[in-house]
């Protein structure tokens, strides 16, 4: 039997929420919702529309990041923009990068401010879909979020996910997108690096210089010696064989 989703109250963030792009092309996107794609986009449009998708879920990403199988399939028409974001957010490049490092309370925040484009609406939504996490798995997670009523009203089969802002008069800059808000991991995950020796305690998130430990432990001081002596001896060994060929080539 599938489990529902908690109740949750939502919270209203009219007051204190800011426009991203003040008065840019967020504000034509909220004023005309001009997001998804049609049958007479060209290849640029459709190439801006999946640089988008891969810096709302990814921020940065690397060539090595990109899955040109989906990319195809978009590009042909076998799957929609909602199908390649779910591609993205069960790629290995997102579970070894944010699910394997963060807490599941940690990856609702991730999820929903990278696919809904907003704020988890207080602790209670954040706990009711780590519930469902923690019951489920993280596939299950991503699949009640692309199909929730939220997603399908604001950005539909074709549309690429974005942080959604209000206009507020006033206010000529915006707030921080929230993919940069949220880094990959947080401090638990670095508090358990350090625990597990992989980084030093200066790591820290401020200006101090990051010293990152060997992964692997320092070997026996007498399998340090027995390289050295095989390496002197080799040495010396190569040298007499270079000398011997010299002596010859001079005598003949």
């Amino acid at each position: 039997m599938a489990i529902p989703v908690r109740d949750y109250s939502l919270k209203s963030q009219n007051s204190r929420v800011n426009n991203l792009a003040g008065n840019s092309d967020s504000i034509k996107y909220q004023a005309t919702g001009e997001i998804s794609t049609s049958g007479t986009s060209t290849r640029r449009d459709m190439d801006s529309l999946i640089e988008q998708a891969y810096k709302q879920i990814f921020f940065h990403a690397m060539t090595c990041d990109k899955d040109k199988h989906l990319e195809s399939q978009l590009r042909s028409g076998y799957i929609t923009m909602r199908d390649f974001v779910r591609g993205l957010l069960l790629s290995e490049r997102f579970q070894q990068g944010y699910y394997q490092c963060s807490s599941n309370y940690r990856m609702v925040d991730q999820v929903v401010g990278r696919v809904l484009g907003r704020s988890v609406s207080g602790e209670s939504e954040r706990l009711a879909w780590s519930i469902i996490i923690a019951e489920k798995g993280f596939a299950y997670f991503i699949d009640q979020i692309l199909e929730s009523d939220e997603y399908m009203i604001n950005f539909g089969y074709d549309g690429t996910p974005a942080q959604r802002g209000r206009l507020i008069p006033g206010r000529s800059t915006g707030d921080m997108p929230i993919y940069q808000s949220f880094p990959r991991y947080g401090q638990d995950w670095k508090n358990s690096l350090i625990e597990r020796e992989v980084v030093n305690k200066t790591f820290t998130t401020g200006g101090e210089r990051s010293e990152i430990k060997s992964l692997v432990n320092k070997p026996p001081e007498w399998l340090i010696k027995s390289w050295l002596v095989l390496f002197a001896v080799g040495g010396f060994e190569i040298a007499r064989v270079i000398l011997t060929i010299g002596i010859s080539m001079v005598k003949n």
